[in-house]
């Protein structure tokens, strides 16, 4: 099997590319399209099942927002008919209810994920299908909406989710270890052998490595996050810190409340936006299985403990301090690549080819600082991404650089394989 290697020249290629060749363009909403209060309600819905219930970490939460999404998408399109289905496409008049298929769907995958959740969930989907007239078109709605949502849980049946841990802890230098304080292991290292959802395989896309300790480039790293990501830093402004703890919100829940904004800005109705829900999380959720599997390939040390032993990585060019401590607390799992990067990459790259325009302006609270920031344009909320992971002292920005050029061949394969529209 051939393991592509990307470089950062491949990343900037690949971004040029949208608005070419695999540009999707979305509208508003079509003439007598159904709203999409319906796909918002249940992406709320699910934030509160995976992230506020089930307390799924954003590797693992990941996975079950494409499921749910994966199915709205493939309800809401079955009826459409104007998009290549991701699994299924039942038979369809065309005149069913889409906020029944959508509501549905979403219900029937979520518990099947957290059965534990039932009643809730079923409460939930009273509430939407009160909404609905009694009718052929809503019952064929709910129908064609359990059909799209048994098809993913068949789909990602024994997919390597909740598999045996994968971590290895080092002990020489540029080698992974617990970190302080709490010198914990990563709980969901499984992510790295999950089957992938639109890719072949988890490691297709192989990053080039971290750098090697001796090199110049090694040290250029660790001197600018033992500089700016310190919990005590002098050269970290007010607004920068601001960010690297607006960034270190749950990613995958504060990315969906931004997609949710989007949509809601754009005028987007509920065919549009069942797609862009469903390219984004899939999109997401394959950048994280790859990025995973990726980390424990390389199995690369953190900034804190390389820092504070700095003085075995035989570089003279780096300065240990053994007191070191970063801004933000460090993630329980290998530094290389930057997950962060990874996903937030592939959700703005398809974002980018969704809209056929990087120029959509956004804002959205972070849950973690109790802020707001606002963002011209997409590829802006992906620079700062990239930044304040280095900012928050729990990245090099070699991680976060190569994180985002996984996010990038992600999004690529996606929209060129994947959600065609029909002729």
């Amino acid at each position: 099997m051939t393991t592509i290697r990307l470089s950062t020249r491949l990343a900037m290629a690949l971004a040029l590319a949208v608005g070419s060749a695999w540009v999707v363009p979305a509208g508003l909403a079509a003439a007598g399209d159904e709203p999409a209060t319906a796909v918002l309600d249940w992406n709320l819905n699910a934030t509160t099942a995976i992230v506020a219930v089930a307390k799924q970490p954003p590797a693992a939460a990941i996975q079950s927002y494409a499921m749910v999404q994966g199915a709205v998408y493939d309800a809401v399109n079955a009826i459409d008919g104007g998009h290549q289905p991701y699994l299924v496409a039942p038979a369809a008049s065309g005149s069913e209810s889409k906020t029944a298929a959508a509501a549905t769907a979403a219900h029937d995958v979520l518990v099947g994920l957290f059965p534990t959740q039932t009643a809730t969930l079923d409460a939930q989907l009273v509430t939407t299908l009160a909404g609905v007239p009694d009718g052929i078109a809503k019952t064929a709605g709910v129908a064609i909406g359990q059909s799209t949502a048994a098809a993913m849980i068949a789909a990602r049946t024994n997919d390597g989710r909740f598999g045996p841990s994968v971590v290895t802890i080092g002990t020489d230098p540029g080698e992974w270890r617990p970190t302080p304080p709490a010198l914990a292991i990563d709980p969901v290292s499984w992510v790295a052998n999950v089957k992938p959802f639109v890719l072949p395989r988890g490691d297709l896309f192989r990053s080039d490595g971290p750098n090697v300790l001796t090199s110049a480039a090694y040290a250029a790293d660790l001197n600018e996050v033992e500089s700016i990501g310190s919990a005590t830093s002098t050269t970290r402004t007010a607004d920068q810190t601001d960010a690297a703890i607006w960034w270190q919100d749950h990613g995958t829940a504060l990315w969906n409340r931004i997609l949710r904004n989007v949509i809601v800005d754009q005028g987007l109705g509920i065919v549009d936006s069942a797609r862009l829900l469903a390219m984004t999380d899939l999109a997401g959720a394959d950048a994280l299985i790859t990025c995973w599997n990726d980390k424990y390939f390389w199995n690369f040390w953190r900034p804190i403990t390389a820092i504070r032993e700095a003085a075995t990585d035989g570089n003279p060019a780096t300065i240990a301090d053994p007191t070191w401590t970063p801004l933000i607390a460090t993630p329980a799992f290998p530094s290389h690549p930057s997950g962060h990067s990874c996903v937030s990459s592939a959700i703005v790259h398809v974002l980018q080819a969704f809209f056929g325009t990087d120029k959509i302006a956004f804002s959205a609270f972070s849950n973690n600082s109790h802020t707001t920031r606002s963002f011209s344009r997409f590829s802006g909320a992906l620079k700062e991404v990239l930044d304040a992971r280095i900012w928050g002292g729990i990245h090099f920005r070699t991680d976060d650089v190569q994180g985002s050029v996984i996010g990038v061949k992600v999004a690529h394969y996606l929209v060129k394989h994947y959600f065609a529209p029909v002729e």
